[in-house]
């Protein structure tokens, strides 16, 4: 018994890390694509429906996905009513799991992890992602396997059939299942190890439905913890999340007989059967509530009242017809630079406050910021290129070129944002103390650099020659201070008033700093060098 108990605990193990890893695995790769799939999902719900079942069916959980989308609302990237339907996707995509240990998928898993470990240690590069990814799926199906083995003997042992065997109170096995999931942040586990234990004959769809249904409750802890920390519209996502979940939890136990007696028509054999049951819940949860989000958004609403803020992820000036008529064309470039500069300008904002304050979901945030930083630059340079087709004048040719280089430079920008980030986050980590001389020198140039990056932002819309100039100033400025204060920094460890492991941190600091106004002064170059329109 104790080999048995053993083994199934490095089984659900197993289970628990492969399924985090493979999660994270798949959402960096997830992340080079996202642009895509995020506009996609927002189009129609039914659209988001799908790209929420495709993403879980990668990252093999609903709550990766699940609170994917609640950041990228929070962040802003996309809205809280499209947001909706993938978190509805999601619930659906997360039955492929237990649906493949019915199917004994679990005898593969060897292969997928001796095929993946080989691609991840001995492939090229750019595939040993993939073969992480691969190793990662084998392992969480391999752990299954492992507990498959030690929950074979169980029915040889009477007492224990006969407690899974028969019915128990509804309720209280919704209570269960609602707090192992919401534990373990996973309803694969309790639902899949219910597959395991019918496989045994040691459970009977009577008392493992309650389970399910309270596993799918407990599904969104995850998402109310994430949530709670979010945005105003990523709270409004984790709360519909729930209440999804909580109506649907009462349609199915107010007809509890009913789904049992479909479930054994459907099918005689209980591992499926629990399988199916599984399924045809969150299928419900769809079908109930995809053609009636509209209403239902506009409830959540009034239930959590508050102006929503939402990111345009895509170019909202560029417009391909205008390519023939180079001036108007150079126009809406000069707009779409605008959003760049002031999405580059709440960067840093942003990234200093969290040097200051460290926050977890403020810096994914800027992480998805940057995306839309990413994307503007990539769409701009194309719509520039085509431009350069047309037959310019010496003047639109200058025009165009400084607009290339600004594009770049405002891009750089936003990537010194996100060194800030990691910065801060490192200093989190490792509670790293700044001198209080040191935090206000730091102060005093980011408060520099801050103007600088404001007067730049300022300068794309209109020309101004003593804005120039203050730019131009303020650079030469910082450049002398951050030189001072690093040499002030080497005297105060010198003499013991500096921690050692605070130099790197607040050196590296103010070089980020240093080269955002080198490219603010870039960017004033730029416009310098572009005649009075």
């Amino acid at each position: 018994m104790l080999t048995d108990i053993l083994t199934l605990s490095v089984g659900l193990v197993l289970f628990l890390f492969g399924m985090m890893k493979l999660s994270d695995s798949m959402q960096r790769l997830f992340t080079a694509r996202i642009r895509g799939y995020v506009r996609f999902a927002v189009k129609r719900p039914v659209y988001g429906l799908l790209t929420g079942m495709i993403a879980t069916m990668l990252f093999q959980s609903s709550s990766a996905t699940t609170v994917l989308t609640i950041g990228m609302v929070s962040a802003g990237l996309i809205s809280f009513y499209s947001s909706l339907g993938m978190i509805l996707g999601a619930d659906i995509g997360t039955t492929l799991t237990v649906q493949l240990v019915v199917w004994k998928f679990t005898t593969l898993s060897p292969v997928f992890v001796i095929l993946g470990g080989g691609i991840w240690i001995f492939g090229k590069d750019s595939w040993k992602p993939i073969g992480e990814a691969i190793f990662h799926f084998g392992l969480i199906f391999f752990g299954l396997s492992l507990a498959t083995t030690a929950t074979a003997p169980l029915q040889h042992y009477p007492v224990f059939v006969h407690l899974f065997q028969e019915t128990k109170n509804p309720f209280l096995g919704v209570l269960v299942g609602a707090v192992f999931t919401g534990l373990i942040h996973s309803s694969a586990i309790p639902i899949s190890m219910l597959v395991i234990l019918a496989q045994q004959g040691a459970m009977s769809i009577d008392n493992a439905l309650p389970i399910v249904i309270g596993a799918n409750i407990g599904t969104t802890a995850t998402a109310l913890l994430a949530g709670s920390v979010a945005s105003l519209g990523g709270r409004r996502s984790a709360v519909s999340h729930f209440l999804f979940k909580l109506i649907c939890v009462g349609i199915c136990l107010a007809a509890l007989p009913v789904f049992i007696q479909t479930l054994k028509t459907l099918s005689a054999e209980t591992a499926q059967q629990i399988a199916l049951s599984h399924l045809l819940f969150n299928l419900l949860l769809a079908v109930s509530f995809i053609f009636v989000l509209k209403p239902f958004s506009r409830l959540i609403e009034k239930l959590i009242p508050g102006k929503e803020e939402t990111l345009p992820l895509w170019p909202q000036y560029l417009d391909e017809a205008l390519l023939d008529k180079p001036r108007e064309a150079l126009d809406r470039v000069k707009k779409e630079l605008e959003r760049e500069a002031f999405l580059a300008n709440r960067m840093l904002v942003d990234s200093m406050s969290l040097f200051d304050r460290y926050e977890p979901v403020k810096k994914q945030n800027i992480l998805y910021v940057e995306m839309v930083v990413d994307t503007l630059r990539r769409e701009m340079v194309q719509y520039l290129s085509k431009i350069s087709s047309s037959n310019l004048s010496p003047q639109m040719s200058r025009r165009l070129f400084n607009y290339t280089s600004m594009v770049d430079d405002i891009e750089r920008i936003a990537d010194h944002a996100v060194n800030i980030v990691e910065l801060a986050r490192n200093r989190h980590e490792r509670n790293i103390q700044i001198t209080v001389e040191g935090s206000v020198e730091l102060l005093h140039i980011r408060q520099l650099v801050e103007a600088n990056l404001g007067d730049a932002l300022a300068l794309i819309s209109r020309r101004d020659e003593e804005c120039i100039r203050d730019i131009t100033c303020r650079e030469a400025q910082i450049d002398v201070e951050v030189k001072e204060a690093r040499d002030r920094h080497l005297m105060r460890f010198h003499h013991h008033m500096a921690a050692a492991d605070s130099g790197p941190t607040f050196v590296e600091l103010l070089i980020q700093l240093e080269r955002i106004s080198d490219h603010c002064q870039n960017i004033a170059e730029s416009i310098y060098e572009l005649e009075e329109e």
